[in-house]
Order: structure tokens, then C-alpha cells, then sequence
């Protein structure tokens, strides 16, 4: 089952499900704002798009400006971060079975479905 992590005020998200919507392939939203991921739910995404979690890290936020800018800090602190302040992650993420992307660009989610 395909699954996206969406934020319906993010643009590139809204275009990410929009995609999925015409594949016509069956698939779950999770409003990720709405439903917080965990920090194992972060952890196997993160497996999953096999990268390193500062890169799934929104570094304009705000929040990640002034709280974590500049920091040392350990795979385990930017999870956290995450668990700690959802808009930090980035989005869409769109999940199939074993694989993973970020859809910016939107069309990366062509790959996985």
C-alpha cells in the first residue's frame, strides 16, 4: 500500500497527492501535522528514502533557525527534533513497501509507484 505524509497547506505536497490521485493506484493519507509520526515511524522512513536525517530536515524553518542552527547535534537529536516539531520534516513523503521518496519534485514519486 502506498502511503503519502501530506501537510494540505504545503503546495508541493498538495501537487504530490494530486499525482497519486491520477495514478489511480489505491494509497493513504496521513496528515502527518494531524497524526505525529513517532520516533520508530521516523526512524524506518528514514531507512526506508536511505538518507541521513538532517536531510529530511526543513532548514528554513523558523524553528530549526533558532533552535537548532549551528548545533552539534547527533542523528538521535534530529529525530527528536522531529518528534518535537512535526513542520520540520520535509514533505511530501511518499512510502512504498520498501521504498521511499521526498517528492520534490513531484515527479521523484513516479519512481516508487
Amino acid at each position: 500500500m502506498i502511503t503519502i505524509y501530506h501537510n494540505p497547506r504545503c503546495r508541493k505536497s498538495r501537487e504530490g497527492l494530486a499525482l497519486l490521485e491520477d495514478s489511480g493506484q489505491p494509497f493513504e493519507v496521513i496528515k502527518y501535522l494531524d497524526q505525529p509520526l513517532s520516533k520508530d515511524d521516523l526512524k524506518e522512513i528514514i531507512a526506508k528514502l536511505d538518507i541521513q536525517p538532517i536531510d529530511l530536515i526543513r532548514k528554513n524553518e523558523a524553528i530549526w533557525k533558532s533552535d537548532y542552527k549551528g548545533k552539534v547535534l547527533s542523528d538521535e537529536d534530529i529525530i527528536e527534533a522531529m518528534v518535537k516539531h512535526h513542520k520540520l520534516i520535509e514533505r511530501p513523503i511518499v512510502v512504498n513497501n520498501d521504498k521511499a521518496v521526498i517528492g520534490r519534485p513531484k515527479e521523484t514519486i513516479l519512481d516508487i509507484i
